[in-house]
């Protein structure tokens, strides 16, 4: 974990597994997701707390597969969260061995069914809300689940699903999370999913896989949903979402993998205002444009995987 100044200077560090999420309080404590939440202090990095998980994880992958904490050889880099994206074809499968997977995943999903307490997924997104002493965790279980914790003892509070589903509500039906790039949405989070918290209260889910964006209040309740570049193939259009520096936060800042762009949609109803970015490895074009984040002065940083593997800062125009 590498702590850089406005300027790009280095000023810090500490060693930590391979994550995929990232918040910092206002005491400067570092949460990273990895197979868990966990808490650092970064002064010593040391893991100070951890969001309690299922001590299994579901086999074959399909979204119960987050990379365990392990211990790995300082200063060299790891294959990341995304070294399976993309992935060669396999041939025909065995019939046999498709079998038994299927098998293997049923009873883990019928021993951890989608009302269970704690993360049993790898984690996508963190976010904290302070003044309400709760964290949320986008668990990429079962599509994903949006599951909030006690931010002083780590301990479950509630969590819901896509349309708000409460946790009894969300299916363990693979159909369930079917979609096809133009196609009707699925009725299940299909998978890669983001969060955010806005001022007034809503939380913004982001279900990249299916280009869509979903508003729930915090307790849940859905509001409405924004599709984005729906012909999007594999990798999908909603990455990271984040919002525009204004009180009124009246725009929503999209990270776009597949497309490569940053896209500025209008908050109250989700219309395309604009579009920045390309593919490409020059500055201000992307290669894997994959967060995004937004600073009180509305400086955009960019963060990229695959080729990129970079992060790019963008001062806003007047």
């Amino acid at each position: 974990m590498i702590h850089i100044d406005k300027n790009g200077t280095v000023i810090g560090s500490f060693d930590a597994p391979q994550g995929h999420g990232m918040a910092v309080d206002s005491k400067g404590f570092v949460y990273i997701g990895q197979d868990t939440v966990r808490k650092y202090d970064p002064k010593t990095g040391k893991v100070v707390g951890e969001v309690p998980r299922t001590p299994e994880r579901q086999p074959g992958g399909g979204g119960g597969d987050g990379a365990p904490a392990t211990a790995h050889t300082p200063g060299r880099g790891s294959a990341g969260p995304v070294a399976g994206f993309i992935t060669p074809g396999r041939g025909r499968p065995d019939p046999a061995a498709q079998a038994a997977r299927e098998k293997a995943i049923a009873a883990f999903r019928a021993k951890y069914p989608p009302t269970t307490p704690m993360i049993v997924g790898g984690i996508e997104e963190i976010r904290l809300d302070e003044p309400a002493r709760e964290l949320y965790a986008a668990d990429n279980y079962l599509g994903g689940r949006v599951m909030v914790f006690d931010l002083d003892t780590l301990q479950f509070k509630r969590g819901w699903g896509a349309y708000g589903h409460a946790l009894p509500e969300i299916t363990t039906n693979d159909a369930d999370r079917a979609y096809t790039p133009g196609g009707p949405m699925p009725k299940e989070f299909r998978g890669h999913l983001t969060l955010n918290i806005s001022n007034d209260g809503l939380v913004y889910a982001a279900d990249r896989n299916a280009n869509r964006i979903q508003v729930t209040t915090k307790q849940g309740q859905f509001k409405k949903e924004f599709i984005l570049a729906p012909t999007t193939g594999v990798g999908g259009s909603t990455g990271g979402v984040m919002f525009s520096p204004d009180k009124q936060q009246r725009l929503l800042y999209i990270s776009d993998l597949t497309n490569n762009h940053i896209w500025f949609l209008n908050r109250e109803d989700g219309k395309v205002l604009g579009q920045m970015g390309t593919m490409g490895e020059n500055g201000g074009q992307f290669f894997g444009l994959h967060m995004i984040a937004v600073d009180s002065k509305g400086v955009v940083y960019t963060g990229e995987v695959f080729a990129g593997e970079r992060v790019q800062r963008f001062l806003p125009v007047k």
